[in-house]
């Protein structure tokens, strides 16, 4: 529990007793998750508690979002050093069959050259296909 503790506090987050409770389900996560996954698995913590510590953690830093076009925001446990600067970002992967939405932080998202005058303030990349255990079936 002192990791998470150390976790939280790196990014100005004071460590209770929920929110460490919180912190380890979405660690325990090999992919992306949803409000809805925490809610399923943190039956009892509700729904607007999971909300204000999504928001914090997400203001905070610690974890990022990705509307990968399923309606539902779905967030992913940031690496310690990550400040998610646009030069950080990664591209995520939506598997079509299982509807798991991964990071790929080895693979950075493409630089693209904007017109004169326009401003960058965000990227979503989201790659759609069949994940490695989906694509088995089709083997």
């Amino acid at each position: 529990m002192k990791y998470l503790e150390e976790k939280l506090l790196a990014r100005n987050i004071k460590p209770t007793a929920v929110r460490l409770l919180i912190f380890k389900a979405m660690l325990d996560y090999p992919q992306a998750f949803s409000l809805t996954d925490l809610e399923t698995v943190l039956e009892t913590v509700d729904k607007s508690t999971l909300f204000r510590t999504i928001t914090l953690f997400h203001d905070k830093l610690l974890i990022h979002s990705i509307d990968d076009g399923s309606g539902a925001m779905k967030y992913s446990v940031c690496s310690d050093d990550c400040m998610c600067s646009l030069g950080e970002l990664h591209v995520h992967f939506k598997c079509t069959h299982c509807q798991k939405t991964f990071c790929l932080e080895s693979i950075p998202v493409p630089s693209v050259k904007l017109p004169d005058k326009f401003l960058l303030e965000s990227v979503n990349f989201v790659m759609k296909g069949l994940c490695d255990t989906c694509s088995r079936f089709g083997e």
